[in-house]
């Protein structure tokens, strides 16, 4: 028995690139020959089914002697012979069995004439199902050219152009409206890009304009003291703190955009819990008050992008308050799902706003002496996204905004890497009233 050794990774790949270089390239080309190929398969085997119908064997019939007053025989051609009574059995037995020699190799010659002739229907009729298939196959891949065309001018200058294909809706309708659909989405990525980087620019600019005033003054003012040399520097302080933290949001939002680099099991209870008594400090100088009711919430994600989700809710509920307000956080599982609630008091928000504070750089004032940037639910937004979580944002009747995440609960078969005892914690940060 012989022994098969098992085929090589590498020559299976030169086998396939073989084959890959003997096949055509272009798409029209396959479909005229798959076309020619069908049609030579189907004529074969129309050929073969014809000819074995017509080569069926026929019989031949000995008539006895009848009313006729002699011999009869029927032979192969269906002509009926008389013989008569004087002839011997014999005599009639040689004449039948020429007779049907004859009739064989009659039909013999006929089948071989079907069949030469069949054929040579058969390799006119390929040639011509060949050109057929040629003129179908650049008629049905006639709107694909026209969408490659058509895709191949699109630019960023002209995005806002679409196919439009009209027709039935068939793959091709179905295959153009899906480029459409993407059209549309590159377009409106890029005019938030363009939007982004007009903003970042703005951001950016105001400081870098400030701080060149403070540089001009000092150099300027030749009676500058030494107090006023502080304060200057202690002015180009802050504004190189404000630029650190809004290049380091821009890095944040970048890479919250990106998504996660690595995933690993969190307690979203643990994480605001944490950051709430982080924030004690902070709610104290400014006069707020924080209630926190958190209970666990597992979930699975990137810890630090998740941290800084909790950290920018509560920067923004703590930044955009009034005096005596109050900072709720709610931490817990509903419906299944790992959800962080954040409401605040605050200025009056219009509802139809909501959604614009969700952008970057969208702020309800505009000043950004605060040092904030309008970057934080943008961040919030961006991470949330990434994890596969639901952001929903309101405004409260009496002022203030009310934010929530709903991330997706962690499988059962995930692994857990801590161990924490179940229950609510409930704990309040009070500042000054």
């Amino acid at each position: 028995m012989p022994i098969r050794l098992p085929s090589s990774p590498r020559v299976t790949r030169s086998r396939a690139a073989l084959v890959s270089r003997l096949l055509p390239r272009r798409v029209r080309m396959r479909l005229t020959l798959l076309y020619g190929l069908m049609f030579v398969l189907s004529g074969a085997v129309l050929l073969t089914i014809t000819y074995l119908l017509a080569n069926r064997p026929n019989g031949f019939f000995l008539f006895s002697r009848g009313s006729v007053g002699g011999n009869a025989s029927m032979p192969a051609d269906g002509g009926i012979h008389l013989y008569p009574d004087s002839m011997a059995p014999s005599a009639v037995g040689a004449f039948a069995e020429a007779q049907r020699q004859q009739a064989v190799r009659q039909h013999a010659a006929e089948m071989h004439d079907l069949l030469i002739e069949s054929g040579i229907a058969l390799a006119i009729m390929s040639v011509i199902a060949i050109g057929l298939g040629w003129l179908i196959a650049g008629r049905v891949l006639r709107p694909l050219r026209t969408m490659t065309s058509s895709i191949q001018r699109i630019s960023a200058r002209n995005v806002h152009e679409r196919l439009a294909v009209g027709g039935p809706g068939d793959e091709l309708k179905d295959l153009a409206d899906t480029v459409d659909g993407l059209l549309g989405r590159l377009e409106t990525a890029l005019d938030s890009h363009k939007r982004f980087v007009a903003n970042a620019a703005h951001e950016l600019r105001t400081p870098l304009t400030v701080e060149h005033a403070l540089l001009e003054e000092s150099l300027i003012d030749r009676d500058a003291t030494v107090d006023s040399f502080r304060s200057n520097f202690e002015r180009l302080l802050v504004l190189s703190e404000q630029q650190a933290r809004l290049l380091e949001s821009l890095l944040t939002l970048s890479s919250s955009e990106r998504g996660p680099d690595r995933r690993e099991p969190l307690d979203l209870g643990e994480v605001a819990e944490q950051l709430v008594l982080g924030w004690r400090a902070e709610a104290q100088r400014r006069g707020l008050r924080v209630d926190a009711v958190t209970a666990r919430a597992d979930i699975w994600g990137d810890g630090a992008l998740v941290e800084r989700l909790v950290a920018n809710l509560l920067d923004n509920a703590l930044g955009y308050n009034v005096p005596g307000g109050w900072v709720k956080v709610v931490v817990g599982v509903e419906s299944g799902n790992a959800v962080v609630r954040v409401s605040n008091t605050g200025p009056t928000i219009p509802p139809d706003r909501v959604g614009r504070l969700l952008e970057p750089f969208q702020r309800l004032d505009r000043s950004s002496g605060d040092g904030h940037h309008g970057l934080g639910l943008s961040i919030v937004r961006s991470i949330a996204v990434a994890h596969g979580a639901t952001l929903r944002a309101e405004a409260r009747p009496g002022g203030g905004l009310v934010v929530e995440v709903s991330f997706p609960p962690r499988a059962a078969d995930q692994p857990v890497k801590y161990h924490h005892g179940p229950g609510t914690r409930e704990f309040g940060v009070t500042g000054i009233r």
